[in-house]
């Protein structure tokens, strides 16, 4: 039996990677165990930045329909034991001090979304397609569909990609903003991972501090924000690797960022 979820570590980065391409890569309750192992490796390893990828045609269809079938007497059991791993595996994500990016290489749709989303970046090919899935099946949002959804496109935009239940092709999402840049199917992959290698090789404060920053904004007043800035630009400026930055700039040389991933 193959493994449903990949974890290594290439060049500083982690990569977890989908790996039930002949299921959509949809998360079953293996799957949904096996990607919250990946998370807590990510969490404790020495790397710089993750790559959430997958295997085959699509990204991830969400959570698997057969497996709701099969425990339909039982189905809120079901659902309560699959987020009791994969809302603090998003939540991992999205708060873990550094980049996290993205490669969606196919269509993508429920549980999918915030798997694709939670990322800092979110890198596509031209051959993605995004569908909302949960009102076709009387089912509301998890893992934070909404939620990413609604703060990369709005939430009008939102509402109707979960709504309506339509298709939204690689160049609508790139317009909405919800993806980042689009590549050619064949260049997403090198694409992603030259992006990940070269955000690992990156500042740890500095990264850390500016997703951070980014994140909590809409919920700080402008005076709460600038003291937030201020004391994270006084932990870069007493960094090692502050210091190197700053001399490798006065140097005209590349930096060469050392600090321990994950302080």
């Amino acid at each position: 039996m193959q493994t449903p979820v990949l974890w290594r570590v290439e060049d500083g980065v982690g990569h977890i990677i989908l790996n039930r391409p002949d299921g959509a890569n949809a998360l079953d309750s293996a799957t949904a165990q096996a990607f919250g192992q990946a998370v807590e490796q990510a969490m404790c390893a020495d790397i710089g930045a993750v790559l959430i990828s997958s295997v085959g045609k699509q990204f991830c269809g969400g959570g698997d329909i057969r497996e709701f079938v099969e425990r339909r007497a039982d189905l809120d059991r079901l659902v309560q034991a699959l987020l009791d791993v994969l809302h603090p595996a998003v939540h991992a994500l999205a708060t873990l001090p550094l980049p996290v990016i993205s490669a969606v290489q196919g269509p993508l749709g429920g549980a999918g979304i915030a798997v694709a989303f939670c990322a800092d970046i979110v890198l596509a090919s031209s051959a993605m397609k995004l569908r909302g899935g949960y009102s076709a099946i009387g089912l509301s949002p998890d893992l934070g569909a909404s939620y990413y959804l609604a703060r990369r496109a709005g939430a009008a935009r939102a509402k109707y990609v979960l709504m309506t239940n339509r298709a939204i092709g690689a160049d609508e999402c790139l317009r909405w903003g919800l993806v980042d840049e689009l590549h050619a199917p064949e260049a997403l992959a090198d694409a992603a991972r030259k992006l990940a290698v070269d955000l690992a090789r990156g500042a740890s404060a500095s990264l850390g501090g500016i997703k951070r920053l980014c994140d909590e904004a809409p919920a700080h007043d402008l005076r709460t924000h600038l003291d937030l800035e201020r004391q994270a630009l006084l932990r870069c400026t007493v960094s090692a690797d502050g210091r190197e930055g700053v001399n490798a700039f006065v140097e005209k040389r590349p930096p060469q960022f050392t600090d321990k991933r994950l302080p």
